[in-house]
């Protein structure tokens, strides 16, 4: 640990040496052009955003400094940000579901607009073109998986659904595909690969040992409240017979209380033979420990990219806060890692989803499957043969 620590204070150290050396070259003397005193590093300036704080705050704050200002800013934004998300659950996980798209297409736009800035002056052709394209079959993918799962009976009631469905999975290797020759096609030479460099000198050990003890507390404390709310932990589905989509389910397993014995050590120490938990406390206990830990890494490689690129923030839509990305630069490898988890250590078999692939066999292949379920439950004792 203390070689870490030395080796962050030394990264810090050179980040900060070379930031004055940059402010002495900026004072030299006048008849100096400022290309002569800036390093070459070989690739173009981003163009930084503009401050867009809202008029009206500007006004207000208008006779704070600027540090004070930017607290505020950042204060008032952080609070109507808390509000709005509040709001979406309020309304929803239908609604919630359109908002994580619209942040995906946000965060994804403001890092394109930064690649093009640098690479369209190396003349590489179908940049931004082939950067949409692949969000769009990514998307795709992912999203027709989605929507067959959960939406199978409104899916099978439109015959153009049933076939994007039956054929979902050809159809994204085709894009994929499509796209991959694409890219092979707009190679240039000379350009196959440009680096990033540099992590931010400003992550800290404390906040990051702080962090991973309060966020798997935090964790299990709110996986309590929430499991008890059929609100979280019943998915969405679509119901024919209302044609409207509902949340409404008994509750499976991991959202029941039940009861755990303490090991020896904890026992004596609480008194508590027993502690009653929702199964689900014990995942999230992974899941935080994951977002503390593995989590950061994200904003890590978002810093690398922003001060490879000699930029503080990736746009300026949150005033005070930055772009969207800046926001959720460690969302993504958490979602992923959520996603895996799930598959691997919580999803079993689901009987809704075998029952649907039953329904989309011929007839004669569910009368088969039919008589060979019912000869095995006569074999189990579990029904009477009345042939």
């Amino acid at each position: 640990m203390t070689e870490l620590r030395h080796r962050g204070t030394t990264e810090n150290d050179l980040y900060q040496q070379s930031e004055d050396k940059g402010s002495e070259n900026e004072g030299k003397a006048e008849g100096v052009s400022e290309s002569e005193t800036k390093p070459d590093t070989g690739l173009p300036e981003v163009p930084v955003p503009a401050d867009d704080t809202p008029e009206v705050l500007n006004k207000a704050l208008s006779g704070l400094s600027s540090r004070w200002k930017n607290w505020w800013v950042r204060g008032i934004l952080t609070l109507a940000m808390i509000s709005f998300f509040f709001i979406i659950i309020y309304l929803g996980p239908m609604v919630l579901m359109l908002i994580v798209l619209c942040v995906q297409i946000k965060c994804f736009q403001e890092i394109i607009h930064i690649g093009y800035s640098v690479y369209h002056s190396y003349h590489l052709p179908w940049f931004r073109t082939l950067s949409w394209y692949f969000l769009l079959c990514v998307n795709y993918f992912f999203y027709g998986e989605t929507v067959t799962d959960y939406f199978f009976n409104l899916v099978q009631r439109e015959e153009p659904l049933r076939i994007l469905s039956k054929y979902h999975r050809l159809i994204s290797f085709a894009l994929y595909l499509t796209g991959f020759c694409m890219f092979v096609l707009s190679l240039v030479k000379k350009h196959y690969r440009l680096q990033f460099y540099m992590l931010s000198p400003k992550k800290t050990w404390e906040g990051f040992i702080g962090g991973f003890f309060s966020t798997v507390v935090f964790g299990i404390l709110l996986s309590y409240v929430m499991a008890g709310y059929s609100f979280f932990v019943c998915p969405v589905e679509f119901n024919s017979d209302h044609n409207s989509f509902e949340v409404d389910c008994v509750p499976s397993d991991l959202f029941q209380l039940q009861d755990y014995a303490l090991p020896a050590t904890l026992e004596s120490l609480t008194g508590w033979p027993t502690v009653r938990l929702y199964p689900f406390q014990i995942h999230s206990i992974s899941l935080s420990a994951f977002a503390s830990l593995m989590g950061p890494f994200g904003g890590f490689f978002a810093s690398g990219f922003k001060r490879a690129f000699k930029i503080k923030d990736f746009a300026n839509t949150i005033p005070g806060h930055g772009g969207i990305m800046d926001r959720f630069d460690c969302q993504y490898l958490m979602a992923t890692f959520v996603n895996v988890y799930i598959a691997s250590f919580i999803r079993g078999p689901n009987p809704a989803k075998v029952v649907q692939q039953l329904l989309a066999l011929r007839l004669d292949q569910q009368l088969n499957i039919f008589n060979s379920l019912k000869s095995h439950l006569i074999e189990r004792g579990l029904l009477e043969d009345v042939a």
